[in-house]
C-alpha cells in the first residue's frame, strides 16, 4: 500500500494570497451601490470608508490619485456608486473594495432618516436655546449614562478623579449600540431624574460608525433628553458630526472626556480663583502694613510730635502778625476813604441852602409850600412864609409890582 501524502499546511500569508488571487480573478472590476459611513481621509491623502445597505457593510479604500478626480465631496450618509476591484488587506485579513471611480446616487437611508427626524424635532422646538438648562457650576452628584465596560466611563472617571475628586458619580449602565440601546438609555435618564438629587447628567459613548451611533439618533432618546429636569451633556465621541442627542441636550461635548472636563471646569476655575485671591490678599496686606509702618515712623519723627510747644508758639506768633497786619490795613483803608470823601464834603457844604441864607438871603413860599421866584406867582392878599437863616416869618402881600 503506497504511503499517504502528508497534509499540506498553509501559512497565514499563503492562504491570504490564495484568497486575494481568487477575489481578484472573480471580481477584477465591480460597481457597488451603497451608503457611505465612517468617511475619513488620512494625512497621506487616502480615503477610508464603508459602503453599507440595510443588511451588510463593505470596507473600501480610495487612494489619493483616484480621490483627486472626484467632482463632489463625499460624506457620511451619501449614497454612491463605487467602481473598483475587490482586494484583500493582508495585515488585517479583511477584504475591501479598492475604489477607482465613484459617483453620487443620492442620500442614504440612515442619513435621510436623520435629516427627517432633525427637521421634525426642530419644528417642535426641541432644539430651541430657550429650553437649554444651565450646567451647575459646582455639581455634587453627577449621573453618567453609558456602557459600564466601554472606554467612555473610564475616561470620565479618570478626568473627574483628577479634577473633581469630591464629586459623587452615579453610573447608570446601558448598552450604547444595538436594538435594545434606545430603550435602556431612555429608562436610565428617567431613573436618574427620579432620584431627585442628581445635579447634572452625562449621556454618551466613545466613537463609532454611523450604525454604532444610531441609538443617539433615536426619537425616543431625544424626547427623554428634552423632558429631563436634570441638565444633560451629550458626550458622543464624534468630534466632526452631530447626533440628534447633541441638538436636544443642554450642552454638547465632542468626547466623554471633554464632557467630564466641562462638568469640573467651574470647580477648577473657582479653586484657581481662590488661590489667586489668597496670594493677592497676602501681598496687599503686606504692602498695606509696610506703608502703615513707614507712615507711623514718619509721624513719630515729625516736628509736630517732637516739638509740640514750639509749634503752638509759632502759631501764636503768626496770630499776632496777622492781627497787626489787619489793624494796619484797616487804618489805611479808613484814611484812604476819608481822603476821597473830603472834596465831596466841601462841595456839599458850598451847595447847602443854609449857608446861602446865612449870607442874608431868604426863601419865600406860598400857602401851598411852593417857592416864590417872581411877583407874578402871587396876588395881593396871599399869605406867604419867609424862611430866614434863623427862624421863619409869616407875611401877607400888600402890593405887587410885576
Amino acid at each position: 500500500m503506497p504511503p499517504r501524502n502528508p497534509e499540506h499546511i498553509h501559512t497565514v500569508s499563503e492562504i491570504t494570497a490564495l484568497i486575494t488571487r481568487m477575489l481578484r480573478d472573480r471580481f477584477p472590476r465591480v460597481s457597488v451601490e451603497g451608503e457611505i459611513s465612517n468617511w475619513s481621509v488620512s494625512s497621506a491623502g487616502h480615503a477610508y470608508f464603508r459602503l453599507r445597505d440595510d443588511h451588510a457593510a463593505l470596507n473600501a479604500v480610495m487612494f489619493r490619485s483616484s480621490l483627486g478626480r472626484l467632482r463632489f465631496a463625499p460624506e457620511d450618509g451619501l449614497r454612491v456608486i463605487a467602481t473598483g476591484a475587490i482586494d484583500v488587506y493582508a495585515p488585517q485579513g479583511a477584504y475591501q473594495l479598492r475604489v477607482e471611480m465613484m459617483r453620487e446616487a443620492g442620500l442614504g437611508d440612515l442619513h435621510l432618516a436623520f435629516l427627517q427626524l432633525k427637521e421634525k424635532l426642530e419644528k417642535e422646538g426641541l432644539f430651541d436655546p430657550k429650553h437649554k438648562k444651565p450646567i451647575p457650576p459646582l455639581p455634587r452628584r453627577i449621573g453618567v449614562v453609558t456602557s459600564p465596560t466601554g472606554a467612555a466611563i473610564r475616561d470620565i472617571l479618570n478626568v473627574l478623579g483628577r479634577r473633581f475628586a469630591g464629586a459623587h458619580v452615579i453610573v447608570a449602565p446601558v448598552r450604547v449600540q444595538g436594538r435594545e440601546a434606545p430603550g435602556e438609555i431612555r429608562e436610565a435618564i428617567g431613573r436618574l431624574n427620579r432620584l431627585g438629587d442628581v445635579d447634572v447628567m452625562i449621556v454618551g459613548r466613545g466613537g463609532g460608525s454611523i450604525e454604532d451611533l444610531a441609538c443617539f439618533n433615536d426619537e425616543s432618546v431625544a424626547r427623554a433628553i428634552f423632558a429631563s429636569e436634570v441638565p444633560i451633556i451629550s458626550a458622543v465621541g464624534h468630534e466632526t458630526d452631530f447626533t440628534i442627542a447633541d441638538f436636544v441636550a443642554d450642552l454638547r461635548a465632542p468626547t466623554p472626556s471633554a464632557a467630564a472636563e466641562l462638568v469640573a471646569r467651574e470647580r477648577l476655575a473657582l479653586l484657581e480663583r481662590v488661590t489667586d485671591l489668597r496670594v493677592h490678599l497676602g501681598r496687599a496686606t503686606a504692602n498695606r502694613l509696610e506703608r502703615s509702618r513707614l507712615r507711623l515712623e514718619a509721624l513719630a519723627s515729625s516736628y509736630v510730635l517732637t516739638q509740640p510747644l514750639a509749634r503752638v508758639q509759632s502759631l501764636a506768633q503768626r496770630v499776632d502778625d496777622l492781627t497787626s497786619a489787619l489793624a494796619r490795613t484797616a487804618r489805611h483803608a479808613i484814611a484812604h476813604r476819608r481822603a476821597r470823601w473830603h472834596p465831596l464834603d466841601e462841595t456839599l457844604r458850598a451847595l447847602d441852602p443854609g449857608r446861602v441864607l446865612g449870607r442874608g438871603y431868604s426863601v419865600v413860599t406860598d400857602a401851598e409850600g411852593r417857592v416864590v421866584r417872581g411877583a407874578d406867582q402871587v396876588e395881593v392878599g396871599d399869605a406867604l412864609s419867609i424862611r430866614l437863616h434863623r427862624g421863619r416869618l409869616g407875611a401877607e402881600v400888600k402890593e405887587r409890582e410885576v
